[in-house]
């Protein structure tokens, strides 16, 4: 059976006329987001994130020490069509401390981007049902953490300018 699909450039509400004769039909179209991750606002390990107002995160910390590879995490389900397949994970921005950003399935590490290193290609093992973000303080002295990153999962291997998630309201917490 065959179909229609439809790509939009923008996310939000908009329509598609489909004319067979004199006929006309509106279908309501929703535009997704391309950034597959769900995440919101999330404190831990001396870490906070907050959502900004144009749906990217806002990092800041105190300056005591934390340890080693802790920070917060976000779980959500796997989008559906994107298990075993190629999927990139990359961000914008720049936090200075050190943070690791990695997705997670059961705890362990799918791969990840950090200063220096982005655009990381990762595929999410058939059976998933839920994965994990996580967002680490990493490095030698886990010091004082400030800034704004705009983080991004989506589908093939290369990155594209960073779209807001749909979800942006999920609760996160500290990463054990």
């Amino acid at each position: 059976m065959g179909g229609i699909r439809v790509t939009g450039l923008l996310m939000g509400s908009t329509s598609l006329d489909i004319k067979a004769g004199s006929v006309t039909k509106t279908i309501p179209v929703t535009v997704k987001s391309r950034n597959l991750l769900s995440y919101g606002p999330a404190s831990g390990n001396g870490l906070t994130v907050t959502v900004a107002q144009d749906g990217s995160l806002d990092f800041s910390s105190g300056t005591e020490s934390v340890p080693l590879y802790k920070g917060v995490r976000w779980e959500f389900d796997v989008p559906e069509g994107i298990v075993g397949v190629p999927l990139i994970i990359s961000y914008t921005g720049d936090v200075p401390g050190n943070l690791v950003i990695g997705l997670y399935v059961n705890a362990n590490s799918l791969g990840g981007v950090y200063q220096g290193k982005n655009n990381t290609v990762v595929t999410i093992p058939k059976g998933t049902t839920r994965v994990e973000l996580r967002i680490l303080r990493g490095g030698v002295t886990a010091g004082s953490v400030s800034g704004n990153l705009k983080i991004q999962l989506e589908l093939g291997n290369t990155a594209h300018e960073w779209m807001r998630p749909d979800n942006t309201s999920l609760r996160g917490g500290a990463v054990n």
